[in-house]
């Protein structure tokens, strides 16, 4: 029955659909610099999955040690040019250590966006879940989860995430443990975002259709709330990504995040503190590959949420020309 009155739309949701996915990506397709994000986004995930395969072409791995290849006399720093640039370390080699810094940078990548996808992934899931039980709840419900969210959006991220980093074994998997600190501390914000959505919807006509017609409470929440609430919950998601990684990033920097020898861009910049005058290329790679990816996912999160509402204009102004809006 409420399939039938899907065409009553709520404004700026559109309906779910075949339909609705060809309409946003042909207004995705405007949006040049959102499309080059995504291929330098997919370009980086791609690196990272195969990166395995790469350190093998070159013949390295990212943990084994080649003391010859520094000069211990000078403190470590690489021998030769440009870091120690060679056929056998196509990016020269880590002072002090000598590993090899291509591995090290390509494993980086894993972890760097392992570790921010993971958390975007939690935060999603305990934000829409929250943020649905506290719309389609009763009053009381509502009241304590709101309270409960706004706790966690009151909580200091990095703080809290210190503290908890710093008080758990170092045998549980580092990675693992980034990701799922910051997942629990910072949903708060997409659960409000995913509230004040459903409060929205669930009172419209498809959704009072499928209430007449005898549905609970947890199917109308799945079959009618959720494709409602997906276009919001899709951008911020794809917002949070750079966020997150920049999260990684710090708290490997201050010494509690990924710990060697997992390689992690937050980590190299922490050793690379002391080395950017004899060995600047240790500092500038990984500090060039964090910005590289925080910029593309950031672009590519606004030109998300442009088009799946056409009616906000891009917060960037990049690749959102009048001409292509009114394409869109």
């Amino acid at each position: 029955m409420s399939e039938a009155v899907l065409a009553v739309e709520a404004p700026g949701v559109a309906a779910p659909g075949a339909s609705g996915a060809r309409r946003f990506w042909r207004r995705l397709r405007t949006q040049r610099a959102a499309l080059v994000a995504a291929v330098v986004v997919a370009l980086l995930v791609l690196v990272a999955l195969a990166a395995p395969l790469l350190t093998a072409l070159e013949g390295q791995d990212p943990t084994t040690y080649h003391p010859a290849l520094v000069d211990s006399a000078r403190g470590g720093v690489p021998i030769g040019s440009f870091g120690g640039v060679s056929g056998d370390h196509w990016l020269g080699v880590e002072p002090q250590t000598g590993r090899d810094l291509f591995a090290r940078l390509v494993y980086g990548a894993r972890v760097s966006l392992g570790v921010a996808l993971a958390a975007t992934v939690v935060q999603v899931v305990i934000g829409v879940v929250v943020g649905v039980a506290a719309g389609l709840g009763s009053r009381l419900v509502d009241q304590l989860l709101s309270r409960f969210t706004d706790v966690i959006v009151a909580m200091p991220l990095m703080i809290m995430a210190l503290a908890l980093l710093a008080i758990v074994p170092s045998s549980f998997p580092r990675p693992v443990l980034v990701a799922l600190v910051i997942g629990l501390i910072a949903w708060g914000s997409i659960a409000k975002i995913v509230r004040a959505q459903t409060l929205t919807l669930k009172g419209l006509d498809y959704v009072a259709a499928a209430r007449l017609s005898g549905w609970g409470t947890w199917r109308i929440a799945r079959r009618e709330l959720l494709p409602g609430i997906a276009a919001p919950v899709i951008t911020y998601a794809a917002l949070l990504v750079p966020t997150n990684i920049t999260v990684e990033a710090a708290l490997s920097f201050l010494g509690v995040g990924v710990k060697p020898p997992t390689p992690s861009w937050g980590q190299m910049l922490t050793a690379a503190d002391v080395w950017y005058q004899a060995a600047p290329q240790y500092l500038l790679l990984p500090a060039g590959a964090l910005f590289v990816t925080v910029l593309a996912l950031t672009v590519l999160g606004d030109g998300v949420r442009t088009a799946l509402d056409p009616r906000a204009a891009s917060r960037l102004r990049v690749g959102t020309g009048r001409k292509r809006e009114a394409k869109a």
